[in-house]
């Protein structure tokens, strides 16, 4: 399979690039003009590798969800089916078509470009590998990885990863975690869904996980994919399973962990939470009050409930809006976002992804930054809090 590594590297060397295209502060781009001391970094921003693409290809129609089938024409887009269920919905069974802009690094630093941002964080988008037999995750997680090193390490400093955890297997994942620590100074941290090891984050049997991850430094990107309350979402798309079955998702499966007491245990482990850590900024209050009157939980806890909120977690700022980041402020300190896209979800409405448009979805969440009013809160989240927790040299980027 070491064709798919030569082959997403190869877009990086041979992708043709305006000159100074490495640096984005010198491009005419959608950060113009905002008063950025910087660019952007990106921090919730995905890629399904070629290796990965060529895996859901092989699955093919005749699979279970995820897959990627042919489109209805030669020439047509494929078309993925991605979401729990979705292929039995009648208005999402199509899934969605599915260009380069998934896959191809080419197009995701033409994007970077015409957006400003200097740095993407790239992350393997949902499902990951949860839905593989545990041996088959741990083969595909080493090659993924070592495929996701190559890469940044080939961009002139403009790309770095999150890497993807076979969590199926956890004493394979904490050799993971081992191994990436040491060979893959590209990756900052680790990707992971809610369903952990099939049980949810609160599993007992991924404490040996999270130590490790806490003793090497890896934050995690929790992300939802399986969504929360679905029997509400029937006949509407797509819509209403992204806006609130993943939230409540992220919400849930964080609140659990919490309560499990793993932040007790794993003090030094650092979350970063999708989508502006749910709706766990707006209910923040009311768990802690809940938890503190409850008999069963209420000495559960070193802390108070949103004490680890506060610690232990760092949030996107994919929420499009600059109430709900403020809300996020309010609770635990501008210095605890970062900026994300979502990329390269929700493109372009009507206009497709390749349309070489401007993105709506990312310049909504750079106006709601903007909408905060504070110049120094906005550098920290567009770029500031990211170089510092990931350890990024934003001024090393095309050097």
């Amino acid at each position: 399979m070491q064709h798919a590594t030569r082959r997403a590297t190869s877009l990086l060397k041979t992708l043709p690039r305006p000159a100074n295209s490495t640096n984005p502060r010198s491009l005419s781009c959608s950060t113009d003009g905002r008063g950025y001391q910087h660019g952007c970094i990106d921090v919730h921003t995905h890629c399904y590798l070629p290796r990965y693409m060529d895996m859901l290809r092989a699955r093919g129609a005749t699979s279970d969800v995820p897959y990627v089938a042919a489109g209805a024409t030669p020439t047509a887009d494929e078309r993925y089916v991605i979401l729990p269920g979705e292929d039995k919905d009648s208005t999402s069974a199509i899934g969605r078509p599915i260009g380069e802009e998934y896959f191809s690094v080419a197009e995701k630093l033409r994007y970077m470009d015409r957006h400003g941002i200097d740095v993407s964080v790239l992350s393997l988008a949902n499902p990951w590998l949860d839905f593989l037999p545990a041996d088959d995750a741990v083969a595909m997680a080493t090659l993924l990885n070592d495929d996701l090193q190559e890469i940044s390490s080939d961009s002139s400093g403009r790309i770095y990863g999150f890497g993807v955890l076979p969590t199926q297997d956890v004493a394979a994942a904490c050799k993971e975690v081992e191994r990436m620590s040491k060979s893959a100074d590209k990756v900052r941290g680790v990707i992971l869904g809610t369903s952990g090891a099939g049980k949810g984050l609160d599993d007992p049997t991924l404490d040996p996980l999270y130590e490790s991850l806490a003793a090497h430094n890896m934050p995690v990107f929790l992300h939802p994919h399986y969504g929360l309350g679905n029997e509400h979402y029937a006949n509407t798309g797509h819509s209403l399973f992204l806006a609130l079955g993943f939230p409540f998702e992220t919400t849930m499966a964080m609140s659990r962990l919490i309560l499990s007491g793993a932040f007790d245990r794993h003090p030094n482990l650092k979350f970063l939470l999708a989508h502006a850590g749910g709706t766990l900024p707006f209910l923040s209050g009311r768990l802690d009050s809940c938890v503190e009157h409850d008999h069963e939980m209420c000495d559960k806890l070193d802390k108070p409930f949103s004490h680890y909120l506060k610690e232990n977690c760092y949030y996107d700022s994919v929420i499009y809006h600059t109430p709900a980041l403020k809300s996020v402020i309010d609770m635990v300190g501008a210095d605890k976002l970062m900026f994300g896209t979502d990329n390269p979800f929700f493109p372009p409405p009507g206009k497709g992804a390749r349309s070489g448009e401007e993105w709506v979805s990312t310049s909504k969440n750079m106006d709601a930054i903007d909408g905060l009013g504070d110049k120094k809160i906005a550098d920290d989240i567009i770029w500031g809090n990211a170089a510092r927790v990931l350890g990024i040299d934003i001024e090393a980027v095309g050097k």
